[in-house]
């Protein structure tokens, strides 16, 4: 394999600290792994002289980026080149004129995706989100997490913990609500971790701390602090309403803690279709009613894999080996290998 130029646009950089760039300076890290190839990530491009050297484009982001997408098509037409579609693109451009019957077009997300010849997903739900002529271009490449052992858990109490900042897209008033449903339930606690992003939503978790003893609004927490949390809880709880694939999903699964999620694609996609930890988006009641069975599994074990979360357990197991690294390498070398044959094919 020839080792190649490869430059990754994000949108973000270091500074955001966001889902794009961290799935760039992973990919960057599995790129260069054993000499493979060189990566750089610039937020455009061309950004200088060192385009010129540039081989291969990732493109994080189809609206975004469209800006260099265009200016690669142009200096060099679309070969060697791949977008990398973001939740945002999938579930929210997208979304807007293929499920709701919106006459306008985003066009420019739709220009990005005619132009590139692979379009590069993270969950295997996305790919039926696409427009149905971009799908027989579309490759999923689950993220990876690293490994991490469970951590002893009590069997004198329930610990649920949901990762997520308050906003409406993670819809935090779902987990509120379930809380509520489960005051009389004194041995089931729920630990909530992330900043108020919208204040309201912030107020509202005080107000729900006060009136539950069983739930805890912790605010944002060090990466470090919050894993440890997720290792010791029985179940973590993610109601998201708008998800392109959550990386807490992973790593409470590379963590050995089962899921409680709201039934997305974001969720089913990294979960799989038959995963039966599901609840109906807002549907606190039926949150409530997971939680409270996890419980009564705990009061009462019954033979291997005969109770809910025994089978939940089981199922991430089986999940857990689909987010390594290896795999994700695999699949981002012969990502980039598969690109640039084309462009040398006659050589």
């Amino acid at each position: 394999m020839k080792k190649l130029n490869v430059v990754i646009v994000s949108p973000a950089l270091a500074d955001a600290n966001n889902g794009n760039w961290q799935t760039a300076r992973r990919w960057q890290r599995l790129l260069v792994k054993h000499k493979a190839h060189s990566v750089r990530i610039v937020r455009h491009w061309p950004d200088g002289p060192l385009a010129a050297q540039d081989d291969v484009m990732l493109a994080l982001h189809a609206r975004r980026s469209a800006a260099s997408l265009n200016a690669w098509a142009q200096a060099r037409g679309p070969q060697g080149l791949a977008v990398v579609l973001t939740g945002t693109d999938l579930y929210q451009d997208l979304n807007q004129d293929l499920h709701n019957d919106r006459n306008h077009e985003d066009t420019v997300v739709r220009q990005s995706l005619a132009l590139a010849p692979r379009l590069v997903v993270l969950q295997d739900q996305a790919p039926h989100m696409l427009p149905a002529d971009c799908r027989g271009k579309a490759q999923v490449i689950l993220p990876s997490v690293p490994t991490r052992q469970s951590l002893p858990k009590t069997t004198r109490h329930l610990r649920a913990v949901m990762v997520g900042h308050l906003r409406a897209e993670k819809d935090p008033l779902t987990l509120m609500a379930a809380a509520q449903a489960l005051a009389d339930a004194p041995d089931i606690f729920i630990d909530h971790i992330g900043a108020a992003l919208d204040p309201a939503l912030g107020q509202a978790a005080q107000a729900t701390a006060t009136q539950c003893p069983g739930y805890r609004w912790l605010g944002a927490l060090p990466h470090e602090i919050t894993l440890r949390r997720i290792q010791r809880a029985h179940v973590l709880v993610h109601p998201s309403r708008l998800e392109g694939g959550a990386h807490v999903v992973m790593e409470a699964v590379r963590c050995g803690t089962p899921v409680l999620a709201s039934r997305i694609d974001g969720n089913v996609g990294m979960l799989g279709a038959d995963y039966q930890g599901y609840f109906d988006v807002g549907d606190a009641l039926g949150l409530a009613a997971l939680l409270r069975q996890c419980r009564a599994d705990l009061i009462k074990p019954l033979p291997d894999n005969g109770s809910l979360l025994q089978r939940l357990q089981r199922q991430c197991a089986q999940r857990a080996p689909l987010f390594s690294a290896d795999r994700e390498q695999a699949a981002l070398l012969a990502l980039v290998d598969s690109l640039w044959t084309p462009l040398n094919a006659s050589i």
